[in-house]
């Protein structure tokens, strides 16, 4: 057996405060976990055991924008690895290769035939008008690593796009390769995502963005859409007040299935699927698969419930089959 069936749950994360909830929760039942810093981390290519019964993978593609890019490649080499020596991970290389890359995430969704807004690939920002010359403006050129919103430019027409591409101001973020792609008008000015655990659906909210924000994570939203302040311990502690708001949603049966269908194909565990309803024709486009969730703020304000309570009963389920009489009761 490559991993420890008595061993503790580790928890490999890097965001300064995303964890903490998790962590509580944990905490509270007095479950066994190690933190794994992802800032400062090694492992032995020839190992062929692991000291932990599983291992939940919670690095974000944002990281770089903390001054950790170290993070990226060698989170996906080490998951890599304990793939190899067979670990019981959550959201393991496939669904953390499909976090990083928004490239990929459009392959998933061409070969899965599902919607997405138009867009083309490019590794040099002089490509940047070509790639336009026959999508429907305003677009944006979109950091195929992001996060947050980070890494995401807005052009309004191809004179704006030509002239940043001229003068260098393309940027391509961290990997040097971006997509070119529509941005649709919001119907309703929101957008939906849907949270899935073990693969299935869990919540949707629509999350309404300030106005020209391409950062739409749930952790960072401020208030519903009744004006209620919803309460911040469970989400980045410093963030500010950004004038998103926020309301629980239940998607159509069809979106909710297509959902779970990425989420299969991907092998997302846990995580967030995003999309929007074009103002244009009136259909749902997805544009966005997150394996990292940090859930959203307030939840049982929001949703009804505490997610992590659920997250936590999903780890503690996945290692009870390896785990000693007693483990998490």
């Amino acid at each position: 057996m490559p991993a420890t069936p008595d061993g503790p749950i580790a928890i490999y994360y890097e965001h300064p405060d995303w964890f903490r909830p998790l962590f509580a929760e944990l905490d509270r039942r007095e479950i066994p976990y190690a933190r794994i810093d992802a800032s400062s981390h090694s492992y032995d290519p020839s190992e062929s055991r692991s000291p932990y019964s599983l291992v939940f993978n919670r690095a974000s593609p944002s990281a770089y924008l903390r001054g950790h890019e170290q993070v990226t490649f060698h989170t996906l080499s080490w998951l890599r690895h304990l793939e190899r020596i067979r670990v019981p991970l959550v959201n393991g290389p496939a669904s953390y290769q499909m976090e990083i890359s928004k490239a990929l995430q459009l392959e998933a969704l061409e070969l899965l035939g599902l919607p997405y807004p138009r867009a083309r690939v490019i590794n040099n920002g002089a490509l940047a008008p070509e790639a336009a010359r026959d999508l429907r403006f305003p677009v944006v050129v979109k950091a195929n690593i992001g996060g947050s919103g980070a890494g995401i430019t807005r052009f309004d027409n191809a004179e704006s796009l030509a002239a940043a591409a001229s003068v260098g101001l393309i940027d391509l973020g961290v990997d040097h390769v971006a997509l070119v792609q529509e941005l649709a008008p919001l119907r309703d000015a929101h957008i939906t995502r849907v949270e899935v655990l073990d693969g299935n659906f869990l919540y949707a909210i629509n999350v309404y963005p300030a106005e020209n924000s391409f950062n739409l994570c749930p952790a960072d939203v401020c208030q519903t859409t009744e004006g209620q302040q919803l309460s911040r311990g469970a989400c980045a502690v410093d963030a500010p007040k950004n004038g998103m708001r926020v309301e629980q949603y239940t998607p159509p049966l069809e979106i909710v299935r297509q959902v779970e269908q990425i989420a299969r194909h991907v092998e997302l565990d846990v995580g967030g699927i995003e999309y929007l309803v074009d103002d244009r024709d009136g259909q749902h486009y997805f544009y966005d698969i997150n394996a990292l969730s940090n859930f959203v703020a307030d939840p049982r304000n929001v949703v009804g419930f505490d997610p992590f309570e659920r997250l936590v009963d999903y780890l503690v389920e996945r290692t009870r089959v390896l785990a000693p009489a007693g483990f998490g009761q």
